[in-house]
């Protein structure tokens, strides 16, 4: 844990905290986009360099919590975007981590640099995240045969 107590260590928790809502910003300027172009390549990069770019600045600046949970939502995706599955329920998953991300960068303890909240949540968004991407993953149905009675395989 890093305890900020010097004026310089405080400013440089400033300039991570507008950067991260800079990151934010373009990451859901990039989840738009996907609203409207499913899979668009460009919106997938731009959102997965925004959550990396957010994860290294973050463990930069000594604010582990929301490092390690930018990273998780970016692990996810990577492979979604790979794959070219961001349907829409994956994007509006991903959008309410973005708003955690947020929220986090809100409730940031100056002096510890921690953020108190209880994980729940957020392990809740991520588990949320993983399913919408598992139904993103599953075959589509087929459609049910019909079967030829007894009577007809007697017959042959």
């Amino acid at each position: 844990m890093t305890i900020d107590t010097g004026g310089g260590a405080a400013n440089s928790l400033q300039l991570f905290v507008h950067d991260a809502e800079q990151l934010l910003v373009m990451a859901d300027d990039c989840l738009a986009h996907l609203r409207l172009i499913s899979n668009d390549a460009d919106a997938c990069r731009c959102l997965l360099h925004a959550l990396s770019t957010l994860g290294k600045r973050a463990a930069s600046a000594g604010v582990e919590e929301v490092g390690a949970y930018a990273e998780r939502v970016r692990h996810l995706l990577s492979a979604a975007c790979r794959q070219r599955r961001l349907a829409a329920p994956v994007v509006r998953c991903a959008q309410a981590c973005l708003t955690l991300l947020a929220w986090q960068l809100e409730l940031l303890d100056p002096i510890t640099r921690r953020v108190d909240l209880d994980e729940h949540e957020q392990h809740g968004l991520l588990d949320e995240l993983a399913k919408a991407l598992q139904a993103t993953d599953a075959p589509p149905r087929a459609t049910p045969q019909t079967l030829e009675s007894p009577g007809t395989l007697e017959d042959r």
